[in-house]
């Protein structure tokens, strides 16, 4: 089954990763060979956001709240989905940790545990009353987040913010990795009518028997990938996740 897909542009766009921030170190890896993102430590400052919302976060968060604030800058009552594979699982962690040792919970470890917390503290941050949404769709959580904003746009919004944030699996679920996972952030600033040189467009099938399988376990994360396309030239990039085949492509 095909269908005809979503149209899009992208009118601004940010990204940040441990040893890429700015916007010339992005376009560089992306032009560059490397596979993935450089392996580094460290996390972003979240200068916009006062000190007692931004402790609240932790490595997803304060990533996912950089490139919002970085993409949206002084504009309010825009909606926003943001969307992540794995989401805040570290914390999930750590909190069923606690509870199998018999220790009392943290509140603001549990409040931030849940997959809108981001979204919800970057609300609280801006006093902003917009509509926000909260995806996680496996591989595909990207897809289905763009899928989502389109539907906004197509609602009646005139631009929708969708900001994707992911970390490594922690230790017990490392296991089940099937790609090269890195800390990675990015937000685009998304509306319907289609600027030159910012059209893009995602249709997708459904994968027969006879479709390559799965991505290997040292690939690059299948967001990262479409970030790459994104940030670079080629006209089109199939990314395969979720039983469909995701076909991502740039318009003149």
């Amino acid at each position: 089954m095909r269908t005809d897909g979503v149209r899009f542009s992208i009118v601004r766009h940010a990204a940040w990763a441990p040893g890429l921030e700015t916007p010339q170190q992005w376009r560089t890896w992306a032009q560059s060979t490397l596979p993935v993102a450089p392996i580094a430590a460290g996390e972003p400052g979240v200068r916009a956001m006062t000190p007692m919302l931004r402790r609240r976060a932790g490595q997803l968060g304060k990533m996912a709240l950089e490139v919002a604030y970085a993409c949206l800058g002084e504009q309010r009552d825009i909606p926003l989905v943001f969307c992540s594979r794995h989401g805040e699982v570290a914390r999930a962690v750590e909190l069923l940790s606690a509870l199998a040792q018999g220790e009392p919970l943290s509140p603001t470890a549990f409040g931030m545990a849940v997959h809108n917390a981001s979204a919800g503290l970057f609300s609280i941050a801006r006093a902003d009353t917009a509509n926000q949404l909260a995806i996680a769709a496996g591989a595909a959580s990207l897809e289905a987040a763009v899928i989502e904003a389109c539907g906004l746009l197509a609602d009646g919004a005139e631009q929708v913010l969708l900001v994707l944030a992911e970390c490594p699996l922690p230790a017990p679920f490392e296991v089940f990795e099937d790609c090269h996972e890195q800390s990675h952030a990015f937000a685009w600033l998304l509306q319907a009518e289609a600027t030159p040189g910012t059209a893009f467009s995602l249709t997708w099938r459904a994968r027969g028997s006879d479709d390559a399988v799965a991505v290997a376990a040292g690939a690059m994360p299948g967001s990262l990938a479409v970030l790459r396309f994104m940030l670079g030239e080629a006209r089109t990039f199939e990314h395969a996740a979720n039983r469909q085949a995701w076909c991502w492509s740039r318009h003149a």
